[in-house]
């Protein structure tokens, strides 16, 4: 059996620490709970659950605060976690079965982390991150954003869910602001750093710089090929948005360089057919997403829906463009076995209905 300090990094969190903690503390030998400013209730929330609350004063840097969190850890694992995670009652369970039966020779355990979910709860985005880390290897967190570690000897994945559910109602500006100012000061940038700049760039609609730093990522030697991959989709999307569909076409060929196609990138093509009603072509991308590859372990991120729902859902309105409704509504009913309550399915549901079907 193996003993694990729970780490985290906090500041006003007080409408979710309670409830994180509740779900995993019975995991945690220790938890350690390092607070970066908090205004409103969450240091005193934290003291209810452990004594080891530290202070830290912020200072636009995620990795330096985890590395604190960890430097006040004391047991054999440190497992790291967000206020606004929760794992689950039978995801626990499968925690603490692997904690009791662990023999303490993995130096990196990877979980799947759940970022976002459905209605119905099912996940629609996830990815396996580096959730527990042998204390004494000493590793460190690095990059001032989407913090991570560089895992190297026994790695182990464990097939447990660690879920994301943000009460956050908008996307805020604190991470591209923390990479302007990075920029603004001369601050060096490494690869993963020019990605995820030029993705927060993309997302707050500035599309031209945007652009400008996904070409910049991608004439870099030492990029992490699915950052590679996925980069070229986001450059994508910024040149539509500039009205360069060409480019944007050109952008996800590129994607093909850096690794095998999944799910997403087929069905990124097969969009930019059948909105120019190419329907033939649409077709094959979407047909090559539903026999794409999902290589959990490569690090890249996984959106669920582009394996099924999504490409079955369009190859129905592909072959119903096409004239051939026997393809339409069989790939229709092969959406339903994916996502019966999707909104798209029960929509075309009520079509095929009022058609006889």
């Amino acid at each position: 059996m193996v003993t694990i300090s729970l780490c985290m990094i906090v500041r006003n969190e007080e409408e979710v620490l309670g409830r994180c903690l509740d779900s995993v503390q019975a995991a945690a030998d220790e938890i350690v709970i390092v607070d970066t400013g908090s205004e409103d209730q969450t240091k005193e929330i934290a003291e209810r659950y452990t004594k080891k609350v530290y202070e830290l004063p912020w200072a636009d840097d995620f990795a330096g605060a985890r590395n604190v969190s960890f430097s006040k850890a004391s047991m054999d694992y440190c497992m790291w976690i967000d206020a606004d995670d929760v794992i689950s009652p039978p995801e626990l369970e499968r925690l603490l079965l692997w904690k009791k039966q662990a023999d303490g020779t993995a130096d990196a355990v990877m979980m799947k982390y759940a970022a976002g979910m459905d209605e119905q709860g099912k996940e629609t985005f996830v990815y396996y991150r580096e959730r527990l880390l042998k204390r004494d290897r000493g590793f460190v967190w690095k990059g001032r954003v989407h913090e991570a570690v560089l895992v190297s000897g026994k790695v182990e994945y464990l097939d447990i869910r660690v879920e994301h559910h943000s009460r956050k109602k908008q996307y805020g500006d604190r991470n591209l602001r923390i990479y302007e100012r990075m920029k603004a000061e001369g601050e060096p940038f490494s690869e993963r750093d020019l990605f995820y700049y030029a993705r927060e760039l993309y997302y707050h609609g500035k599309y031209k710089e945007a652009k400008e730093g996904f070409l910049f990522f991608l004439e870099q030697k030492g990029g992490f090929s699915e950052n590679q991959a996925e980069a070229c989709r986001f450059l994508a999307y910024s040149l539509y948005a500039l009205g360069e569909e060409e480019e944007a076409l050109q952008a996800l060929y590129r994607g093909l360089r850096y690794r095998v196609p999944g799910g997403e990138l087929c069905c990124d093509l097969g969009k930019h057919f059948a909105d120019r009603q190419m329907w033939a072509q649409a077709v094959f991308w979407y047909e090559a997403a539903l026999h794409a590859g999902k290589d959990e372990r490569s690090g890249g991120f996984i959106q669920e829906e582009y394996y099924g729902y999504v490409p079955c859902v369009q190859l129905c309105v592909c072959f119903s463009a096409m004239g051939e409704q026997e393809k339409a509504y069989a790939c229709h009913q092969k959406s339903g076995t994916f996502k019966p309550y999707g909104k798209e399915f029960l929509k075309n549901e009520e079509y095929f209905r009022s058609r006889g079907k």
